[in-house]
Order: structure tokens, then C-alpha cells, then sequence
């Protein structure tokens, strides 16, 4: 019985570490948030990716780095278990598949260039759009978690809300993409480092 009390203070006190903001908090966080990104030229990282899929009983965990340079390129390294890297590139997606490399034409497609413009806007934690996302904010403890919801029809297919979470700097520390199906993935970013000069090395293909 004492286990089960346990386990319920546990639950209860989890549910309340989330309180929703302030208009006058939510208005602060936004502009921490844009000043940031605003500043923002570069970014390094490393980051755990945990995939959660309802039908396996654990989720599937992946290490990597991320890079990213100002105004559109993103690159995605896993390094374990797998070698692979995404690369958004000149409007181009640029697939490295433990050596096997392929490339996509992203620039004539509106979804992809949209889908891009999503994933750069998450890394750097800019996605108040109001007339894009329907948005909340929370208080997470010492963090601050907000919600987005893509009003695009067209998105439903593929992304039915972004979490993303800020530190007390406003510094984004993990994104949650989760999909109709209720699937997720979850990012958590370790070592990260703004505006530090990056060798175009990184982002070849």
C-alpha cells in the first residue's frame, strides 16, 4: 500500500509541475525568445533523439550532433546506433546513409520548403506565429514549455503539435514533434553553443 501512495504523489505532483502562464509571462518569454533567435548565427549540439511508438514497449533511442547555420542550413548527424545525416541545404535535402548518398529538390515542392522553414524555427525556438500556430505556455519548474498547434490543413497529415521547451535564457532544450497518431519524437540538446564560428566542412555533401 505505502508503494501505491507513492506512486499517485508521484503522478500528482508531475501533473501540477506544469501551470500555465501569464499573458504577461507568455509576453515575456516571447520577446527573451525573438532576441535571442534574432542574435542567433550559429548553433552546435549534441542531442539525444528518443522515437516513441505506441506498439514497442521501450522507444528507440539515437545520439548525435546538430549544426546549424544562418539564414537556412540545418544538419542532422546521428553517430549511434547508426551513421546517418540529413543535411537542408539551397533547397536541397542532402541524405548520407552510412556512405549511400542521395539528394532530394526540395525548392519546388511548398510543403517541403515549408517543412524546413518549421524545423530551422524550432531549432531556434522562433515559431510565434499567431496565424500559423494556435499557442500555449506553460511553466516547467525552471523552464518554460510551449505549445504549438499548425492551423495548416495541410500539416495535419504529418505534425499535430510541436513542444518546445526553453530554458531560463530562453534557449530552446528540447522539441517534441507530435504526429496525428500520437507518436512522437523527442529531442533533448546537451552542450549547445551559440554563434561560434563553424568550418563550411560541416555542412559539404
Amino acid at each position: 500500500m505505502p508503494k501505491i501512495i507513492y506512486i499517485l504523489l508521484f503522478i500528482v505532483s508531475t501533473l501540477s509541475a506544469q501551470t500555465k502562464m501569464s499573458t504577461i509571462e507568455a509576453d515575456a518569454l516571447k520577446t527573451k525568445v525573438k532576441a535571442l533567435a534574432t542574435t542567433t548565427k550559429t548553433i552546435s549540439s549534441d542531442f539525444t533523439q528518443y522515437k516513441h511508438l505506441d506498439f514497442l514497449s521501450n522507444d528507440i533511442i539515437t545520439t548525435g550532433k546538430l549544426a546549424f547555420k544562418t539564414p537556412n542550413i540545418v544538419k542532422w548527424e546521428y553517430i549511434k546506433p547508426f551513421k546517418y545525416s540529413v543535411l537542408f541545404k539551397n533547397k536541397t535535402l542532402y541524405i548520407n546513409d552510412e556512405g549511400n548518398k542521395s539528394n532530394v529538390d526540395i525548392g519546388s515542392s511548398e510543403q517541403f520548403k515549408q517543412l524546413n522553414k518549421l524545423i530551422i524555427n524550432s531549432v531556434k525556438g522562433d515559431m510565434f506565429n499567431d496565424d500559423e500556430f494556435s499557442i500555449s505556455y506553460y511553466k516547467n519548474q525552471e523552464n518554460s514549455e510551449v505549445h504549438f498547434t499548425p492551423k495548416n490543413k495541410k500539416f495535419e497529415k504529418f505534425i499535430k503539435a510541436f513542444h518546445i521547451t526553453f530554458n531560463s535564457k530562453g534557449d530552446v532544450v528540447e522539441v517534441k514533434m507530435i504526429e496525428p497518431s500520437n507518436d512522437y519524437t523527442r529531442i533533448v540538446f546537451s552542450n549547445r553553443v551559440l554563434n561560434t564560428p563553424l568550418a563550411d566542412e560541416i555542412f559539404a555533401h
